[in-house]
């Protein structure tokens, strides 16, 4: 099951599971998106994560990305990087449905000025799959990346993956972000990608995101990723 804890969309799911042992990628992105918002003020990201899994439905890893949006928001932040840790459980409730359950802890390291609302944040998450079609909710047990109040924050997600001619995939993505607290605002946003297997276990992707936002622009951005 390729459920994934969310940021980038990122750090569980962009790998396949099964099986024991560890599974290495890394990727080049015209700009990293994550919850239908840029990361990296619409420029490109190199990224790259390594994850284990024991065999016995037990799973842990690590992601990380070059980001911009914490220096964009306050020059006095260094924070140029994200780095997150991730663990959890999958297995089947039957031959055609697979669960997937876990946490994610997102982490910014660099120098805050002082008072300044830092963005790492832990989420739980849970999904089911079936048929190419996903369900998922993360749930955030701290404040939601740094905005006050917002602990007890959920992203609803639905997915859908359509594998067909042999190397090409679609993706279509749905999710709606609730933000708790009184500075927190609720969206939506969407997402349609388009995906090519290449030789040397290369993959290319084309996305395309929105979100119901009036201060959000609609954008397209492609990845190369490299499997290890």
């Amino acid at each position: 099951m390729d459920a994934a804890p969310g940021r980038g969309g990122r750090a569980v799911g962009r790998l396949r599971h099964g099986g024991c042992g560890d599974r290495r990628f890394a990727d080049a992105d015209s700009d990293y998106v994550f919850r239908g918002f840029t990361q990296t003020g619409e420029k490109p990201a190199i990224q790259g994560g390594i994850e284990f899994e024991a065999g016995n439905g037990f799973y842990a890893g690590t992601w990380g990305s070059s980001i911009s949006w914490l220096s964009d928001s306050d020059p006095a932040v260094s924070s140029q990087v994200e780095l997150d840790g991730y663990f959890g459980y999958r297995g089947a409730l039957s031959d055609a449905v697979g669960f997937d359950v876990g946490a994610i802890h997102y982490r910014y390291p660099g120098s805050y000025p002082a008072g300044f609302d830092r963005a790492d944040t832990w989420e739980a998450y849970a999904g089911i799959e079936a048929a190419g079609f996903g369900l998922r909710y993360a749930y955030a047990l701290t404040d939601l990346f740094g905005i006050p109040g917002s602990d007890g924050s959920g992203y609803l997600e639905a997915s859908y993956g359509l594998d067909f001619a042999g190397r090409w995939t679609l993706g279509l993505h749905v999710g709606r972000q609730y933000v708790s607290g009184p500075t927190g605002q609720d969206y939506t946003d969407r997402r349609v990608s388009l995906g090519l297997a290449l030789p040397q276990a290369f993959a290319l992707e084309l996305a395309w995101t929105d979100v119901n936002l009036h201060e959000a622009d609609s954008r397209a951005f492609v990845s190369l990723t490299k499997s290890f």
